[in-house]
């Protein structure tokens, strides 16, 4: 998961094990496994820091190989599975309020450039939702772009053709909840 949120990042084993809490025997076997199939890459980078006991000492790092082919696919579904299974970000969402329709869009399902990455419509607490998407954020460890409208504001803009709701509804998304036929 860390590799997928900051796919960027180099990160090295001793690093890794801090980071997720976990022996280095099992951090050394999983990015061999994982650096096999070709989602990361290995290098090795000389050390530099003054005083070590071994001079030129190379240290192996790892970074995603943002040219894998289901690079995106694999980021999909695990922030998928995270924030659904792990966290369950909908249900969360859910007890805001009436929650009509919960879409995942953008960095939920891979696509990180999009303008949107969680969409409401319902009669909800928008102050609860702001603090949640905030927490959500410093979990993720990226910012999240979302936008709430009631179930009134969604008629009127549907009425009326509105083009940033049309191009919402047009884009890829994962539905979590859609109640928006169902009468009131």
């Amino acid at each position: 998961m860390i590799f997928l949120q900051r796919p960027d990042d180099v990160f090295y084993v001793r690093e890794l094990t801090r980071l997720i809490d976990t022996q280095i025997n099992a951090v050394r076997r999983e990015l061999k496994n994982l650096v096999d199939i070709g989602l990361l890459i290995e290098g090795a980078a000389k050390e530099e820091e003054p005083g070590l006991k071994r001079p030129g000492l190379k240290r192996r790092y790892y970074v995603a190989n943002n040219d894998f082919p289901l690079m995106q696919e694999v980021r999909a579904l695990l922030l998928k599975a995270y924030t659904l299974m792990e966290w369950k970000l909908d249900e969360q969402v859910r007890k805001l309020g009436d929650v009509r329709y919960l879409a995942f869009m953008g960095i939920f399902i891979g696509q990180r450039n999009q303008p949107l990455d969680v969409f409401v419509i319902g009669d909800m607490d928008k102050d609860g939702l702001k603090s949640l998407m905030q927490t959500a954020e410093s979990r993720m460890g990226a910012e999240i772009n979302y936008t709430v409208m009631s179930y009134q504001e969604y008629i009127y803009r549907r009425d009326m053709a509105d083009r940033f709701l049309e191009g919402i509804l047009k884009a890829p998304k994962s539905i979590l909840i859609n109640r928006l036929d169902e009468k009131k």
